[in-house]
């Protein structure tokens, strides 16, 4: 009998560190969001993401992602500014709720069941939507700056080509510079930092039941589609697609789902998940294993516990423009992945049409997605 291989191990080398950060495009948006909208307390959220990625990292050895769910996010944002009256408690309820049903999902088997309903022209579908609206919205935030981000869109195209030049950390120190040059008073503000250890406080104590209903009807139930669509089906996909040596199943993703989520509602952190998204950033820029997830963890876990109450000042070291350039990239490395060569004429309308419905709905992309398939596959369809 042979024996079993051995998984490689997780490496730290400097591909590992230019991957780490190729998520950031997403992360500092909505993290900044919740702290300065919505006066979340930023010592949790990051130490809940720190640990989030580090167990990501050693757990499943590839550059498993751990991103703020989305749709949450925009709404929980959203309804805030409206003066809809919902607060870090109702935010942290929709983080425990969100745990609570992904666990349900994994220790039942109706996630995993419901994922092979899904048909693979369907999922490619989704994939390359979820990767077209990552590039549209990098496009919207590098049009604040277009010639600036422009050139840092070519020079990063270029150094991906040299595997030995780490685009990702260049692309970051031009993007320092840059807010430096831009924001004169940054020098003085960063200077002044000074690192304070504060533990996060436990805040279930302080949440009401009214908190858990309206965090559950306003802000989980709303994102499940989008979760189950971008951050179970398709980062299995891509996961296994991208490293068959390292598969993953929908069971072992809606369980770590549910106890990140479990976690982080216990130190008042926000709903987070496993978007395929993450992984295709931290794959363009020379992420392999898990030890991207565990550098980026172990960063943000850092700064959860020593500067959490100047996050803000920190995150102004990187300008719309470079992040729009990283979430560009790695939309893009999301589309790209989303293809299939051997795919029938049918199987290509399926998944393109269903890719241009995952830019509106990832559910109704994942709906239309499986009519579709089955249409063409009882010869209904023609094109």
């Amino acid at each position: 009998m042979l024996p079993a291989r051995a998984h490689p191990p997780n490496r730290f080398d400097l591909p590992e560190w230019s991957g780490a950060f190729g998520d950031l495009g997403t992360l500092i948006p909505f993290v900044a969001a919740y702290v300065s909208i919505l006066k979340m307390d930023a010592n949790g959220l990051l130490v809940a993401f720190g640990i989030a990625l580090i167990a990501a990292g050693f757990i499943y050895r590839t550059p498993f992602p751990v991103q703020p769910m989305k749709a949450i996010g925009a709404a929980a944002v959203s309804q805030t500014m409206l003066a809809a009256g919902l607060s870090a408690a109702v935010v942290v309820g929709a983080t425990l709720s969100t745990g609570l049903l992904w666990l349900v999902l994994a220790l039942t088997g109706l996630g995993r069941r419901i994922a092979r309903w899904v048909p693979r022209p369907a999922l490619l579908g989704v994939v390359m939507g979820l990767g077209f609206s990552f590039m549209l919205e990098g496009i919207r935030m590098m049009s604040a700056s277009p010639w600036v981000a422009g050139l840092l869109l070519a020079l990063t195209l270029l150094l991906l080509g040299r595997p030995r030049v780490p685009a990702m950390l260049v692309l970051l120190g031009i993007g320092v510079v840059l807010a430096l040059v831009e924001q004169p008073d940054l020098v003085r503000e960063l200077g002044a930092l000074k690192p304070q250890f504060r533990f996060p406080a436990l805040a279930w104590p302080s949440l009401s039941l009214s908190d858990l209903w309206t965090g559950f009807v306003l802000l989980a139930l709303p994102q499940l589609p989008l979760t189950f669509g971008n951050a179970f089906i398709a980062i299995t996909e891509e996961n296994n697609r991208l490293f068959p040596d390292r598969p993953v199943n929908e069971r072992s993703v809606a369980f770590s789902t549910g106890l990140m989520n479990l976690g982080a509602s216990l130190i008042g952190g926000i709903p987070m998940c496993h978007g395929a998204g993450g992984m295709a950033g931290h794959v363009q820029f020379g992420a392999r294993t898990g030890g991207s997830s565990i550098i980026l963890g172990s960063i943000l876990l850092g700064a959860g516990l020593f500067l959490s109450t100047s996050i803000g000042t920190v995150f102004s070291m990187f300008p719309q423009s470079v992040l729009g350039v990283i979430l560009f990239l790695a939309g893009l490395q999301l589309a790209l992945g989303s293809r299939d060569s051997g795919a029938e004429k049918a199987d290509r309308f399926v998944v393109l049409a269903t890719a241009a419905f995952a830019i509106w709905n990832v559910a109704a992309a994942v709906l239309f997605g499986i009519l579709a398939h089955q249409a063409a596959q009882r010869g209904w369809l023609r094109v």
